[in-house]
């Protein structure tokens, strides 16, 4: 029989979802390797049998939070897609502010109505058993990632900074151009594709592995950001902090 798939998505701009969609010509071949079983931006049909769950989107509300577990319940195999799943991503930038503040800001006089929490990636939550990173994700990487589960191996992915991907394509670095950076201290595996197309590195991939914090604020320092601009940078992607998930924030 061929595996289960199912697609979910939680808070989020569902753009991982249409990136996968974007695989277009490659579809039909990943639609012969497996059965598409739920998936709410393309079917009707749903289903609670599924062998593998690929998630987009961050846990922001109790139902959220009572939802995934039920998917993680029923998959054998979970995968977060994107930023958001991985990283809780952009909508972690509420994380900065009381939940009653962002209530007010976002829904006003309305805002009690509503159920929040601090945005939490997948794996603050429940266990993961591959993030796929990126806002979106890379096509070329979710094509390795399905191929690699079809084979029963393990995926990976790079553990090298962006800034790796910049020198092997002969990019000027963006800091000599006089912008800020975050390649240094950023998860590979995009090609590059921010700062090859003239624009900066934001760090929506997650930090690279042991990065070198100290380091790189000390060259962000040295092209003249403040303390403040350097923790603005520093948190565009990665708000969502383990002390938060250790205190269910």
């Amino acid at each position: 029989m061929k595996p289960r798939v199912a697609v979910f998505s939680f808070t989020s701009c569902e753009g991982c979802g249409l990136a996968v969609l974007e695989c277009e010509d490659e579809l039909l071949d990943i639609l012969r390797a497996v059965e598409i079983v739920t998936w709410r931006e393309v079917m009707t049909e749903r289903t609670t049998g599924y062998d593998i769950a690929l998630v987009e989107g961050s846990i922001s509300t109790h139902d959220d939070v009572k939802r995934i577990k039920e998917i993680r319940d029923n998959a054998a195999m979970l995968v977060a897609l994107g930023a958001c799943a991985h990283t809780a991503g952009l909508n972690a930038l509420k994380n900065r502010y009381g939940m009653n503040e962002v209530k007010d800001i976002v829904y006003g006089e309305d805002g009690a109505h509503f159920d929040t929490i601090p945005a939490r990636p997948l794996h603050a939550v429940v266990d993961v058993d591959f993030a796929l990173p990126g806002c979106p994700i890379d096509k070329v990487e979710f094509l390795r990632l399905v191929k690699d589960l079809l084979m029963g191996k393990t995926p990976s992915i790079p553990s090298y900074p962006v800034c790796v991907e910049c020198k092997l394509k002969g990019n000027i670095c963006v800091f000599d151009k006089g912008m800020f950076c975050m390649g240094p201290i950023t998860r590979a595996g995009c090609d590059a594709i921010c700062p090859t197309r003239g624009a900066a590195c934001i760090g929506c991939r997650g930090w690279v592995d042991e990065p070198n914090r100290n380091s790189h604020r000390e060259t962000l320092e040295k092209h003249g950001l403040s303390p403040d601009d350097i923790m603005r940078h520093f948190t565009i992607f990665n708000n969502h902090t383990e002390d938060q998930a250790a205190h269910g924030g």
